[in-house]
């Protein structure tokens, strides 16, 4: 599993990383004004929808269906069934795509309410209108990377993504040669995304492999077909729940200006280690929790959350203190660019220090989950992501009017909380987690190693603050880099010190030579 769990981090890794050029050179392009505050919206709306399919989201009603029907009915009976999935699922999200068109200005009032009667909802609804063409396309392709997942090929799931950033990438890198209008530019941005999700599914069709695991293709509405939808619904919902609460604060920040801006820039910086282990989780842990249950393997099981959870937390905690330490440097090279002024970059990242404790409670929802959708309950996960949505919106609409677009973030990391607790107590009371023994003991030796990490990162951004300032841009980067790698390798250096894990051990597990972290 460590393996698999490696190759779709590394892809989504990658995927991160692009995104945050991407996202880099929007900022450069349309800045934090009314302008970007409008095309963000937009694609805030079109990206959760996307979120809703893919990142795993579809695995976890799809899978253990498919799965199931492959054991007991053979690949035929499997094959019919990802068939009725793929026609039904792509036709009805045409039918949606049509439908959004034409109710785009209630949507977008109704998401963005601080924009109505203001010029900037205009906008936001012709950005989302060009967007919209990737939802059509987005479904049948999240079929069939499910499917090649199923089978064990996470590389195909882990890589397709990188499309989308690529042609982002380079149609803003144009954009901001030629000088473009901002209105423009967002148009244009806004026609690409449009066009991407066509490119990617023509990628993922032309592989035979696919189609032969989805045939034939065909159009159902038979209890069958409702009965699986309505497990993935919720399911859906509950993988999209980071998204869904950026959504909230959004309505929440649209009545002041440059904060859905702000907000957004600094979520898509928690998106690189939540996205790495949510993208892997939904991937790999789910076919994995799924074939152990239907084996009655319980040393399976628990070996499967024991590896989730180390991971899970391994990432978090050392992802959380860094991105606070590091939030003001690192928002400020990645962002403060042409049309991102510096109070712009002051603002996200206070945000963005806020948003970093709310990462543990994210990661650890991406941990549980799979538990409950291997056993295909879609709705206890629904139910508490649903919860922390209201108590992150009621939340951030008080003290948001009482402090700005800080107490929007604060009220965020409030509801992302609520909602582990109540998955984690739902869980607990349902069916409980079987973790091992040996995970117990290196937990709390990778919390220690964290914080020592965090603690050192601390004291050397204090004691060099000054200094690093007088330097310029590419001293600072130097400087910056410098930290998050030797942060990286104390992390590593404190957990082999621990007895948590060493290098050795590390490849091994990725080799697939053992079924333990340390080997």
């Amino acid at each position: 599993m460590i393996r698999s769990f490696m190759t779709v981090l590394s892809g989504t890794l990658v995927s991160r990383l692009l995104g945050f050029i991407r996202d880099s050179l929007i900022a450069a392009l349309l800045g934090a004004g009314p302008i970007a505050d409008a095309f963000l919206a937009a694609f805030q709306l079109v990206n959760v929808i996307r979120r809703l399919l893919t990142e795993g989201a579809l695995n976890a009603s799809l899978v253990p269906a498919w799965l199931r029907l492959q054991r007991h009915e053979g690949p035929a009976a499997a094959a019919a069934f990802a068939g009725r999935v793929l026609g039904t699922v792509s036709s009805g999200l045409i039918v949606a795509t049509i439908l959004l068109a034409f109710a785009m200005p209630l949507v977008m009032t109704l998401l963005a309410p601080g924009f109505a009667g203001h010029a900037t909802l205009q906008l936001a609804s012709d950005n989302a209108r060009l967007m919209l063409p990737y939802l059509a396309f987005a479904g049948p392709s999240t079929v069939l990377l499910a499917l090649a997942s199923a089978q064990g090929r996470f590389a195909l799931a882990a890589f397709s993504p990188l499309l989308f950033n690529g042609a982002l990438i380079a149609v803003t890198i144009v954009l901001l040669a030629i000088h473009s209008d901002a209105a423009r530019a967002a148009l244009a941005l806004a026609t690409t995304i449009g066009i991407v999700g066509l490119l990617q599914l023509l990628i993922l069709v032309s592989r035979r492999r696919g189609g032969a695991l989805a045939a034939p293709l065909r159009i159902s509405i038979a209890p069958e077909m409702r009965g699986f939808l309505g497990k993935a619904f919720p399911g859906m919902v509950a993988s999209a729940a980071p998204q869904l609460l950026a959504v909230g604060g959004a309505i929440i920040a649209s009545t002041e200006p440059s904060a859905v801006s702000w907000l957004y820039f600094a979520n898509r910086l928690i998106e690189l280690p939540l996205g790495i282990v949510g993208m892997a989780m939904g991937t790999v842990l789910v076919p994995e929790l799924t074939r152990a249950l239907q084996a009655g393997d319980k040393a399976m099981l628990a070996h499967a959350q024991s590896r989730g959870l180390e991971l899970a937390i391994g990432l978090a905690l050392p992802a959380m203190l860094g991105l606070i330490v590091l939030s003001g440097p690192i928002v400020r090279l990645l962002f403060e660019h042409g049309a991102f002024t510096a109070a712009d970059s002051t603002a996200t990242a206070d945000i963005l220090a806020w948003l970093a404790v709310a990462l543990p409670a994210q990661v650890l929802v991406k941990a549980l989950s799979p538990a409950f959708f291997a056993r295909e309950d879609t709705r206890a996960p629904m139910n508490a992501t649903l919860i922390g949505v209201v108590v992150a919106i009621a939340l951030a609409l008080v003290l948001g009017h009482i402090m700005g677009s800080s107490g929007i973030a604060i009220g965020l990391v409030i509801g992302a909380w609520a909602q582990a607790l109540v998955l984690f107590r739902r869980g607990a009371l349902s069916f409980g987690f079987a973790i091992e023994p040996a995970t117990r003991r290196r937990l709390p030796r990778i919390v220690l190693g964290a914080l020592a990490m965090g603690g050192v990162l601390w004291a050397a951004v204090s004691g060099t603050t000054t200094v690093v300032a007088s330097h310029g841009g590419l001293g600072r980067t130097v400087f910056l880099f410098t930290l998050i790698a030797g942060g990286i390798a104390l992390y590593g250096g404190l957990l082999s010190a621990l007895g948590v894990t060493g290098c050795r051990d590390s490849v091994r597990a990725i080799r697939g030579r053992s079924h333990d972290l340390r080997g």
